[in-house]
């Protein structure tokens, strides 16, 4: 089952422009959906069991509250986007035949993750799940 997680101000949606630009201006690139983006959005399926590790809120649901991603964001926040990366690998290792003895999930991507969360917490933005 494939997810997207979308930015919102409701569970009906919305952002405002200021929102969308400061998505933009911080440079995310994460995996993105058949509908999402990955900018102010992102395939949730690639990122829920690391989110969950950390945080223990699954992206598996139609809303996360801004309290609730503000929560998520400290979490996340509370190690290095290495770390996050590390801890990533051990609970999803990456699949060794298709990419090699050597493949890890990227620190870059842990951080945008990191980024994309933060920026959520600033702004009181929650989070749509859509599957």
């Amino acid at each position: 089952m494939g997810l997207d997680n979308y930015a919102a101000r409701r569970p009906e949606g919305g952002l405002t422009e200021e929102d969308r630009q400061a998505f933009e201006q911080a440079g995310i690139d994460l995996c993105g959906g058949l509908e999402s983006g990955g900018t102010v959005s992102f395939r949730g399926k690639v990122y829920n069991t690391l989110v969950e590790e950390i945080t223990g809120v699954r992206l598996y649901q139609e809303w996360i509250a801004p309290e609730v991603v503000r929560q998520m964001a400290e979490a996340l926040n509370r190690y290095t986007a290495e770390e996050l990366a590390e801890i990533w690998d051990e609970v999803e290792p990456l699949n060794k035949r298709s990419f090699g003895e050597n493949a890890f999930h990227s620190d870059r991507e842990t951080g945008d993750l990191q980024r994309f969360f933060a920026i959520c917490a600033e702004r009181g933005l929650g989070l749509i799940g859509w599957w």
